[in-house]
């Protein structure tokens, strides 16, 4: 059985008629073709696929499409204004917090979730933020790095 599922992506008004078993991510990529959202896992653990639904970081591998129907989602494309790459974009550019990107849109979603409810974070804090999400390449450092430039610049309006 096939469902319609509307919603605002990235600011705009879009729908797409998907079997009612479509995860949201498969949505994404496949029938809207917004792919920076990753498939790593399929099982939650990598955080690869991220995207933030209603202003809060989900995992799109763990959600129906029907459940965002009418909701406001915001992935990695949705980022960047007028060709400027958003400040946490900006971040892990500078501070080489990617190696191969693979992981990089997952974790640059669920920073700017951890930004949005905490401005300052620690380092130790950040860490705790990313326990969901994995990096195979980098060892942690610099994305740590990153986010916390980001949020420093973030916080100075930039």
């Amino acid at each position: 059985m096939t469902v319609t599922v509307s919603m605002t992506l990235n600011g705009k008004k879009v729908s797409a008629d998907v079997e009612e078993r479509t995860l949201l991510v498969s949505l994404l990529r496949d029938h809207l073709r917004q792919t920076g959202t990753h498939v790593g896992c399929d099982t939650s653990q990598c955080g690869a696929c991220v995207v933030h639904v209603n202003d809060r970081s989900v995992k799109s591998c763990t959600m129906l499409a029907s459940q965002v129907d009418g909701a406001d989602v915001l992935t990695i494309e949705g980022l960047a204004k007028n060709g400027e790459l958003h400040p946490m974009q900006e971040a892990f550019r500078d501070n080489h917090g990617l190696q191969c990107g693979f992981c990089t849109p997952g974790m640059v979603m669920s920073a700017l979730d951890l930004v949005a409810n905490n401005p300052d974070p620690s380092e130790r804090e950040v860490r705790e933020w990313l326990e969901g999400n994995l990096c195979r390449c980098t060892g942690y450092h610099n994305i740590v790095k990153s986010i916390l430039a980001g949020a420093k610049a973030m916080r100075k309006g930039g």
